[in-house]
This record gives C-alpha cells, sequence and structure tokens, in this order.
C-alpha cells in the first residue's frame, strides 16, 4: 500500500456528499478516488468539490468498486437494511470497511462480519464518529476521573421532525427505518462510551410507532453503577442534550451529536455553589477525526478507537429494548 489511504465511496448519498466525502477528502494520509453510483448526476457533486475522482456508473457500479485494485477502503452509506451484506462482500474482497450505523439491525449481524475481519486481516468499523470528538473523549475523562463523584443519573435526549418527508428511507420498515435505528445508537452508544458499562436491564420502554417503524420513544434502564433514560423522536423539534449527574457535580453536552451543525460543541461542569466551568470546541470536526483514525489504523496497525465489539454493545442495547417492548 501507498503512504495513504485510496477510498471509494459506495452510492451517492446525500449524507456522504454534504459530510463524509468532504472528510475523507480534508483528512490527512487519505485520498477520496472513486465514487460508485448507478446516477453520473449524483455523483457530480463528489467530482466538482474532488477533482480527479472517478466516477464508476453501470448496472454493476457497487461489485466494481469491490473488485478496484485501486481501492483500499469503502465507505458505504447505503440505506439501512444494506450495511451489512455490502461490507460483508467488500471485506471478502480484501477492502477495508468503513459501513454507516447501523451496521446490523440486530446483534448477532455483526457475528459473521467480526469473523470476516479476522479472517481478511482487514479494519472494518462502524461509522460512530462522535467518539472520535475531543469533547466525548474529554467527557469520559471527567466521569472515569470521578470529577463529578459518583455517578448517579444519565439522561439522553436526541429528536427532529421528518414527518413530512414520506420518502425518506428513515420513515420506511422495508430500510431499516425508525428512530432508535438512527439516532438511538447516539444516546445509548454514548453512555457506553463515557462510563464504561453495560446496561443490565431495561426497566421501561414506551415506543409510537407509524407505519410501522418507531417514531417516538423513551426508555428507562439499570446499568451497574448508575440509572438511566433517553428519549429520541422523529416527530419532535429538533434537540440534543447529554447530561451525566453525580454525587458531586453534574456535566451536560449542548450539542453531543451534530458538532457544527445543531451548535457549537460546549461542555459544562456543573459544580457546588453554582460554579459552572465550560470547554468549547469550536473546530474540531469529528468527520475528519474518524476518517484520520481510520487512515491511522490502516496505515500503522494502530488500534482504531471504535472497533465492531463496541459497536455490537451498542446494538445489543437497541436489542434489549425490542424485546422489552414485545413483552
Amino acid at each position: 500500500m501507498a503512504d495513504h489511504v485510496r477510498w471509494g465511496i459506495m452510492g451517492a448519498a446525500k449524507f456522504a456528499r454534504d459530510h463524509m466525502g468532504p472528510a475523507i477528502h480534508m483528512a490527512q494520509r487519505g485520498a477520496l478516488a472513486a465514487v460508485a453510483s448507478s446516477s453520473a448526476e449524483k455523483a457530480a457533486p463528489f467530482v466538482a468539490r474532488t477533482p480527479g475522482v472517478r466516477v464508476l456508473s453501470s448496472e454493476n457500479d457497487y461489485e466494481a468498486l469491490i473488485s478496484d485494485p485501486e481501492i483500499d477502503a469503502i465507505y458505504i452509506p447505503l440505506p439501512n437494511h444494506l450495511h451489512l451484506e455490502a461490507a460483508l462482500r467488500a471485506v471478502a474482497a480484501g477492502k477495508h470497511v468503513l459501513v454507516e450505523k447501523p451496521l446490523a439491525m440486530r446483534a448477532d449481524g455483526f457475528d459473521p462480519l467480526i469473523l470476516e475481519r479476522d479472517r481478511q486481516g482487514k479494519l472494518v468499523a462502524e461509522a460512530y464518529m462522535i467518539v472520535h470528538h475531543p469533547q466525548w473523549q474529554k467527557v469520559r475523562e471527567l466521569v472515569q476521573g470521578g470529577e463529578i463523584g459518583k455517578l448517579v443519573r444519565v439522561s439522553g435526549a436526541f429528536s427532529y421532525d421528518n414527518r413530512a418527508d414520506t420518502a425518506n428511507i428513515r420513515n420506511k420498515p422495508e430500510t431499516g427505518g425508525g428512530a432508535i435505528p438512527d439516532i438511538g445508537v447516539y444516546i445509548y452508544g454514548a453512555t457506553r462510551f463515557v462510563t464504561g458499562e453495560e446496561p443490565q436491564e431495561i426497566l421501561s420502554a414506551e415506543i409510537v410507532r407509524e407505519n410501522g417503524v418507531d417514531v417516538w420513544s423513551h426508555i428507562t434502564a439499570r446499568f451497574p453503577s448508575f440509572h438511566y433514560t433517553g428519549l429520541v423522536s422523529m416527530r419532535m423539534s429538533p434537540w440534543q442534550d447529554m447530561t451525566f449527574h453525580g454525587e458531586k457535580g453534574l456535566i451536560r453536552l449542548t450539542a453531543p451529536f451534530n458538532a457544527q451543525v445543531y451548535g457549537e460543541a460546549r461542555i459544562e461542569l456543573h459544580r457546588p455553589a453554582h460554579e459552572v466551568v465550560e470547554w468549547r470546541f469550536p473546530a474540531a470536526n469529528h468527520y475528519v477525526n474518524q476518517v484520520e483514525a481510520f487512515n491511522a489504523s490502516v496505515l500503522d496497525g494502530v488500534d482504531y478507537p471504535c472497533p465492531l465489539e463496541f459497536s455490537r454493545g451498542t446494538q445489543a442495547m437497541i436489542d434489549m429494548v425490542w424485546a422489552k417492548e414485545a413483552g
């Protein structure tokens, strides 16, 4: 391999066009080399932003990308229900793979991909970008370092309103839609990342469905050392918040998941006597950080911060929520 990672994108998704394509282009030690899309028109914005990018456009464009000897790593932003199969094909062909969340619709879906990853000796990861943001690394340091004393309560909320966008894949059961698969992974996984703990029991799961997909949910859970409550919705005004409440203080993140888009990433540490300490991260780009971490792991063999085993744990928590809903 050269001194940089040659990336290909499977599909011309809007998210890839607006966020991950530019991140791959901006990241050190990597280059966006190709985009596979059945529509050359949809791929045109990638070419405009990154001159020299090849467009693979045919009936078998995805297979052409997978078999391309000039591609080292493939980023997969396809609809949810296609993630696992596409990732398995790509890694079996000897590619490193970064695939959008949720990688699988059930936790045991991760298992064949973990086996293939180990068989091929390739890096395969779910694109869980928030753990690459310095605000989350700082919060984990603060909580695990005892800054707020014994942790008592964690609460998370993430919402937006897409009810008018009926064609959106998030509103379709056949494409793996739903609020929990789309954004529940953030409030569940962030809790696990910061605390290093796994849920013992889902205490309650109130879920509202429309057209077969969850559009609103409120869950409570018991972790070994704290109580958890989380709300996600695709039918409420936009809101993001994560709070870690201890016996000696409270930590709140004001733009925990879409930093720079939803707002400036800021950590508030509330101490006794109304003292508040803040950390601000106006320039950090977690998408670029994610790609650079991936590149470093591929090129230098360093550990990747978010292995498949971690992502499997978040899906296992989602599975526990589904089981609680089913009774």
